[in-house]
């Protein structure tokens, strides 16, 4: 059972599978953090011309959180028929419907045009990208983790997680040239949809080049056994996914859920919210807040890597920690620099806190996938990342934004991130650390305790 994970895969197709699993994460996030900024830049005029313009930008991230609600529901249906059909089958569904999805917005009518109903359907969209985007990560870390050489799990299966910063660099960049282009009306009148109509060809090459690669050899043997099992009358029936990760894997999935909160809070604070916080209160252009998000998404990309290939040599636990507790610190710091307004600060104050956030983002690709067996795991590690997004990215703009509105102040939203980064800390610290476990673990063996995945050494003697 060992051999699925301990031997390496050969170069040429490892390296293919992460630049499929690469590609395809970048556009689905390219889809998702359009939606972000452009709701933080544009929506609330568009969509929602009736109300005064920071109540107009709270309604465009509400708008924005909806995409996080359907993440769940997502996790829970890509899971369960990633678990039973395959990985690769689920990856081409969920890049169909989130590219479709963030077409279709570029070709939506406004609130000028059709009144009430343009909100209505652009919320509608904003549940399709959440739903795709919903079973896309699972699919994606768990493609490159099961066949990657089990030595450096965490750095190969880190670049889908780079999906993420490529995914920001490029929706932010596309912006940004546009700002820089078009005057404000002409941005405000049809600028806005050229990202979103980009996507349409970015699919086409994310589909080319998903169709390509094979499926999870890990999961190709977990599936020919389950096969078996169900071929033998005498031979207890399987469980659903679902029913299998609540059952012998609920600790890990509050894990999970902890382990996300500051990640996640702290992420769409430091990307999403910055464009209102810089623009609203420190006098920052957009343009101005748009490239310093764009540089420091550049650095973010190259260290992700970085820290995936150092939780290989000391553990995810500890890599893992170092970014929460970070976070938590550089908080004040943060908002303290974008206050003053200069364009060095601002790039200081985002590069610092994603170098942060990549300690937690990198090794959780390969931390939730250590922490499930093979026929669970994409359900379990769906279900531990998108539950909790719920609770921490979707409504953290929204969050910031209203505290800001209240107290305008930024020290309550520090606060807020302190407070997430730590639930983390207490999450990750009470987790076991998983670098050394064995992904071709089929399922929990007899008489194994709840919670526990086995290990390479425990692979070998079953």
């Amino acid at each position: 059972m060992a051999s699925a994970t301990t031997a390496p895969p050969p170069p040429g197709n490892l390296k293919r599978i992460v630049a499929a699993s690469l590609i395809g994460t970048t556009i689905e996030w390219y889809d998702f953090f359009l939606y972000g900024s452009a709701a933080a830049l544009v929506f609330n005029k568009l969509f929602f011309p009736d109300s005064d313009p920071l109540v107009g930008t709270l309604l465009s991230f509400l708008t924005y959180a909806v995409g996080f609600a359907a993440r769940p529901l997502g996790a829970l249906v890509f899971g369960h028929y990633g678990d039973r059909l395959g990985r690769k089958k689920l990856l081409v569904l969920s890049l169909l419907l989130m590219g479709g999805a963030t077409f279709a917005i570029g070709l939506l009518p406004t609130h000028a045009s059709i009144g009430t109903a343009a909100p209505v359907l652009l919320t509608v969209l904003r549940l399709v990208q959440g739903f795709a985007l919903g079973g896309e990560w699972g699919g994606a870390v768990l493609l490159v983790s099961e066949h990657g050489d089990a030595r450096r799990r965490g750095f190969w299966a880190s670049w889908p997680q780079t999906g993420a910063p490529a995914g920001q660099l490029l929706a932010t960049g596309v912006l940004s040239l546009l700002t820089a282009l078009l005057s404000d009306a002409a941005f405000a009148d049809w600028g806005w949809r050229v990202p979103f109509l980009l996507s349409g060809v970015l699919v086409i090459v994310g589909l080319w080049i998903r169709l390509s690669v094979d499926e999870s050899p890990v999961f190709q043997q977990a599936l020919a056994q389950a096969e078996a099992r169900r071929a033998d009358v005498t031979a207890d029936a399987e469980k659903l996914p679902l029913v299998s990760v609540l059952r012998h894997h609920w600790r890990d999935v509050l894990v999970a859920m902890g382990a996300r909160m500051a990640e996640n809070i702290s992420y769409y604070v430091i990307t999403a919210f910055i464009l209102v916080y810089a623009t609203t209160s420190a006098g920052v252009s957009k343009q101005t807040a748009l490239n310093a998000v764009l540089i420091a998404s550049a650095v973010h990309f190259a260290v992700i890597p970085a820290w995936g290939a150092l939780s290989d040599r000391i553990g995810r636990r500890p890599v893992y920690l170092v970014g929460a507790v970070g976070v938590g610190l550089w908080m004040f710091p943060f908002f303290s620099l974008i206050d003053t307004g200069g364009f060095g600060n601002l790039v200081l104050a985002v590069t610092v806190g994603l170098v942060l956030h990549g300690a937690m983002y990198a090794p959780q690709a390969a931390f939730f996938s250590e922490m499930f067996a093979t026929r669970m795991r994409y359900s379990g590690a769906s279900i531990g990342a998108q539950f909790a997004s719920v609770a921490a990215g979707a409504p953290a703009p929204l969050i910031a934004t209203a505290l800001l509105s209240d107290y305008g102040s930024s020290t309550p939203i520090a606060l807020y991130v302190i407070a997430a980064a730590v639930l983390t800390v207490i999450a990750v610290a009470a987790a076991k650390e998983t670098r050394h476990r064995d992904l071709a673990d089929v399922a929990v063996p007899a008489g194994q305790e709840p919670g526990r995945a086995a290990t390479v050494e425990d692979a070998r003697t079953v």
